[in-house]
Order: C-alpha cells, then structure tokens, then sequence
C-alpha cells in the first residue's frame, strides 16, 4: 500500500483528536492500542468500523464534535437489531454531495439532465444523498421518494 507522509499526517490529526473526543471510537483506538499515525504499518492496526460499531455506540456515541457543529440527523431502521444513528456536520454533507456529484459525472451525466430521485427520504440516507449530489452537479432534480 502507498501511503504519502501527508495523508499519514492528516490521519494522524483525526486518529489524536478522536481520541481526545472521548467517544466509542476513542475507548475502540485506546483498546488496540493505536495512540496515533506515524507509518504505513501504523495504519495497516486501525481496526475497520462495521455495523456492530454503529449498534454499540448507540445513540450518538460516535459523535466527535458538539452538537453545535451538528446540522442532520440521519438512521437506519433498526430491523435488525439497534438503528444505527449517524450525526452530520456542514462539511460532512458537503462531503457526500460532492461524492455523489463524482457519481454523476463519472456516469456521464453533466447539469444538462433532470434527475428524478426515486430512493427513500426521512431519516434513511438514500434520497438526500442522491438529491444533494444532482443538485452540486447543477442538474435539474425531482424529488420523488418511492411510489409517488
């Protein structure tokens, strides 16, 4: 893997200040023993995050910032088992429309196409993902949902 010596610096940054957040992920890092980023090897030991993660920190126990700093809410079900209840900041959404905006664009779909969203809205993330990232693009979009 290749790994340049900024990208292990800014993972670094995130890996220190989650842990001084004090959140699910900080107990998670402090248990493997991980206290920062300093090479490729390093970053190899940051264990993944999965769905059991989201479960056990419920509700918010993966929240590393204020909730000043939080503008959205969203979750998953909880069908099976615990819902997974994700916070965003500003930049997170910004984030993630610009990803889907990358979507688009990789699939060739340019400002000049309508867009009728079909996934679902509320709190399941689907829709808004799809909406915000036609909307970065500068297309024109329908919001629908299912079965409307």
């Amino acid at each position: 893997m290749e790994i340049s010596k900024k990208q292990l610096d800014l993972v670094d940054a995130q890996i220190k200040r989650i842990i001084d957040s004090g959140n699910y992920y900080s107990e998670v890092y402090k248990k493997a023993g991980i206290t920062g980023v300093s090479t490729p090897e390093d970053f190899k030991k940051i264990p993944f995050t999965d769905k059991a993660d989201l479960r056990n920190a419920y509700p918010l126990g993966i929240q590393d910032v204020h909730d000043e700093k939080v503008v959205r809410i969203h979750s998953s079900s909880g069908t099976t088992g615990k819902p997974a209840i994700i916070p965003y900041t500003a930049k997170d959404v910004d984030d993630w429309a610009e990803m889907f905006k990358r979507c688009y664009e990789f699939a060739g779909i340019t400002e000049d196409y309508r867009i009728q969203i079909t996934p679902g809205y509320g709190l399941w993330t689907a829709g808004i993902g799809f909406q915000n990232g036609a909307e970065k693009l500068g297309a024109m979009t329908v919001p629908m949902g299912p079965g409307n």
